[in-house]
């Protein structure tokens, strides 16, 4: 123990400190060298490295996340741009306005529950449906400007 505060006491110390300033830059180089003989192919100039995690895997077949047309025939609109703190209650008397609605939904975020600004509501009379699109877009609610058409579902 002695010996290692001599080397922190009167002229020892800074080429003590010179040493394991050096020892950690040593250090580093080593890990970044082997981090390099690790990963395998290189980068070709002015390309982006990509980590193999964040590659896709052509053999893993990917979850269907997408959203089917409503079964019924009815009319799926979408509604975008909403204000983080408007009801689904609000956003349903809106479009009820205009005629009959099978639903309103807001989406939401699963870990906070709170809304993520955009939402979908479901007409069963597609001319209803057409007529509150048209008149809805555009308009203000909740101190923003709502932007409205057909969903555009994916299957």
């Amino acid at each position: 123990m002695d010996s290692i505060a001599s080397l922190f006491k009167g002229d020892q110390l800074i080429p003590t400190l010179i040493v394991a300033f050096a020892s950690f830059l040593a250090g580093i180089l080593v890990e970044m060298a082997a981090v390099k003989l690790m990963s395998g192919r290189k980068a070709t100039p002015g390309q982006k490295r990509v980590s193999s995690r964040l590659r896709p895997d052509p053999d893993r077949a990917r979850p269907d996340k997408r959203h089917p047309a409503p079964a019924d025939g009815s009319v799926e609109i979408y509604v975008g741009n909403l204000s983080y703190d408007m009801p689904e209650d609000a956003l349903r008397k809106e479009f009820e306005a205009f005629g009959k609605v099978n639903s309103a939904r807001i989406i939401t975020n699963k870990f906070n529950n709170r809304s993520k600004g955009f939402g979908f509501v479901q007409m069963p009379v597609r001319a209803e449906a057409e007529a509150a699109v048209k008149a809805i877009d555009g308009k203000e609610m909740f101190g923003r400007c709502i932007k409205c058409n057909e969903a555009r579902n994916l299957v």
